[in-house]
């Protein structure tokens, strides 16, 4: 009998989420699943560990068909470290993260606590995918989603990705049927331009709230935001190597060593 693949599932919003609930959902369909999530939400925590602080993890049984579910203490990277160096008796054969509720696509995969911790999966070897639905929405509908969820995270399992590449997978807040499918994208050149909200408390003490404006640049009909806008489900191949190799040979005809 062909033995399970084992499944690690995490997220950024918190182990509770309704996302990370369907998201385990459709994993449960496919192997062994183990649980490691955050026990609150992480957000925009981006790629930061935990080191000046302790790291607690609890055991806990939210869902009674999976066996082993663990919240941490810490940040979404944390969670993933912690499974595999000290929960997992053998590295998964896949790690999804999510479902995030909301978009991770563009400029936002580096701020993602959902991203970062599919790549710290994949930085130890594991193949990986975060998957994130344009609906901020905490009571969010994930059903029309799973199709795709599963689809994709199948053929990872089948064909497995090249070395060093994470999937970022971003689903339109669509019904099932108005998703026209899925197309390989690039990250869209698309930035935040923010500003800071400046408020006094009741004490008389000054506070800020960030906010902002999503403004995309990129008009290229090969990227993730004309995806999502066109209703596709998108799916960017990201790297945790961030050399600038374009860039190696101008540095070269730098004097730097005369």
């Amino acid at each position: 009998m062909k033995k399970k693949p084992l499944i690690l599932v995490t997220n950024d919003d918190g182990i509770s989420a309704p996302g990370i609930r369907a998201l385990i959902s459709v994993m449960k369909e496919i192997g062994d699943v183990v649980v490691v999530a955050p026990d609150s939400p992480q957000s925009a925590t981006g790629h930061s560990i935990t080191i000046y602080n302790t790291l607690y993890i609890n055991k806990v049984n939210i869902d009674d068909d999976v066996e082993q579910e663990y919240s941490c203490s810490g940040t979404p990277v944390d969670s993933v470290k912690f499974a595999v160096k000290e929960i997992l008796k053998r590295k998964p054969d896949l790690c999804v993260s999510g479902v995030n509720h909301g978009s991770n696509s563009s400029i936002n995969v580096i701020y993602s606590g959902t991203m970062s911790a599919a790549v710290e999966a994949g930085m130890e070897g594991i193949p990986a995918i975060g998957f994130s639905l344009l609906d901020y929405d905490w009571n969010a509908d994930f059903e029309p989603s799973k199709p795709f969820i599963k689809k994709i995270a199948k053929q990872v399992l089948e064909q497995g990705l090249p070395k060093g590449v994470i999937l970022n997978v971003n689903l339109p807040k669509l019904p099932e049927k108005d998703i026209k499918g899925i197309k390989i994208c690039r990250q869209a050149n698309a930035m935040w331009e923010e500003r800071f909200d400046k408020r006094t408390n009741p004490h008389g003490r000054e506070y800020y709230w960030l906010t902002g404006e999503f403004v995309n640049m990129d008009d290229g009909e090969d990227t993730d935001e004309w995806a999502l806008a066109h209703g596709y489900v998108s799916v960017v191949p990201v790297q945790y190597d961030l050399t600038a190799y374009h860039a190696m040979q101008q540095l070269n005809s730098w004097k730097l060593n005369s």
